[in-house]
């Protein structure tokens, strides 16, 4: 038994951290707006796409398509019904989708294309601060190597160096 509760209580702190990374938060605002998203289409297609294309086809309803087919084998029930319009439409719906998300999938690579083919120079377009001018000096203040200026004994009794240094002056 305590085999299990040690499984359970790993998995739980695993499935805790899991959640609470950017990633799943990112995957459930991603969902919501993809489900508006397709809830636009869908009434993109159903009130606006299809209306105008049964104009075309003759002033049908894309949606009361039917075929009714005679119920031959048990004669005393209703007829079966095909609605070959829904489908039509569910296609319509279907391939707009795809087409928007090619397009923007096609954006968004195409932006990622001229990102990498900009060339930046270092320190191009860019001002310094003053804060950032110091800095900048103060390391290459300390990437200077330490030279000797001169060496003095501490004590006679050992023979041990200390040894000043400097820094050059700019």
């Amino acid at each position: 038994m305590t085999i299990i509760c040690r499984y359970c209580s790993k998995f739980w702190n695993e499935f805790k951290t899991f959640t609470l990374r950017g990633n799943v938060l990112d995957i459930a605002v991603g969902l919501i707006i993809g489900t508006a998203f397709a809830n636009v289409v869908k009434s993109l297609v159903e009130d606006i796409l299809t209306p105008p294309l049964g104009l075309i086809l003759g002033g049908v309803d894309l949606v009361n398509l039917t075929i009714i087919i005679n119920n031959f084998i048990y004669i005393h029930e209703p007829p079966v019904i095909i609605r070959y319009g829904k489908f039509l439409q569910a296609t319509l719906y279907l391939v707009v989708i795809g087409l928007v998300f090619f397009l923007l999938l096609r954006i968004i690579n195409d932006m990622c294309d001229v990102i990498h083919h900009i060339k930046i120079t270092p320190g191009a377009f860019i001002e310094l601060t003053e804060h950032t001018k110091v800095l900048r000096e103060i390391r290459d203040l300390l990437s200077f190597p330490i030279k000797p200026d001169a060496t003095h004994q501490t004590n006679d009794d050992t023979s041990t160096t200390r040894r000043l240094v400097s820094r050059p002056e700019l």
